[in-house]
């Protein structure tokens, strides 16, 4: 109940943060999720249906994502927890890496509220908001990128990559998911 209350807090911040909502627009996507989730989804930043209804990950990226998740055995509330970077929708599209810096402040207050054994970086935006690198998806994917703290963090494509390019990286991130279910 502690920690649900601390999220709550961040997220009422974000719907005050001036700097959050330049160049962006619709509703605050803090996240959602267990509190006491021992795995955080981290993505890039709201879409269009995110941003209409608050929530994240529940357009057609968050659909497979969701699916993909309860493949793997785990509730998409109630065993884990899903969030971005960026907490609202951007204007322009990507995120821009002022964007994605400013966003962080946030995302790392929530990260260190859950305390997870593992965060998935969705992509290189995800990878980016929160290691503050910039890392090459293609070459990293499918393994742990660092461990720092007891915190492991994995690495796999955007579901919206999945979803442009299904030949390409629907059996990748399928076998991403298997490696994550191994974790």
């Amino acid at each position: 109940m502690k920690k649900q209350k601390a999220l709550d807090e961040i997220a009422k911040e974000i719907e005050k943060c001036k700097i959050c909502i330049v160049g962006k627009t619709g509703l605050a996507v803090p996240g959602e999720g267990n509190p006491d989730a021992d795995i955080v989804f981290v993505g890039e930043a709201p879409g269009k249906t995110e941003a209409a209804s608050g929530r994240p990950f529940v357009g057609r990226s968050g659909k497979l994502l969701r699916s993909f998740i309860r493949e793997i055995g785990l509730d998409d509330i109630k065993d884990v927890f899903i969030t971005s970077p960026v907490k609202y929708l951007p204007l322009r599209g990507t995120p821009t890496p002022k964007d994605i810096a400013h966003g962080r402040i946030h995302l790392m207050k929530q990260l260190a509220i859950i305390q997870p054994n593992v965060v998935v970086l969705l992509g290189r935006v995800a990878a980016e908001g929160v290691l503050q690198s910039r890392i090459s998806v293609t070459k990293e994917r499918g393994r742990i990128i660092e461990e720092q703290d007891g915190v492991k963090y994995f690495l796999t494509y955007h579901p919206a990559a999945v979803l442009r390019f299904p030949n390409k990286f629907k059996k990748l991130f399928h076998d991403d998911f298997q490696l994550l279910k191994d974790l």
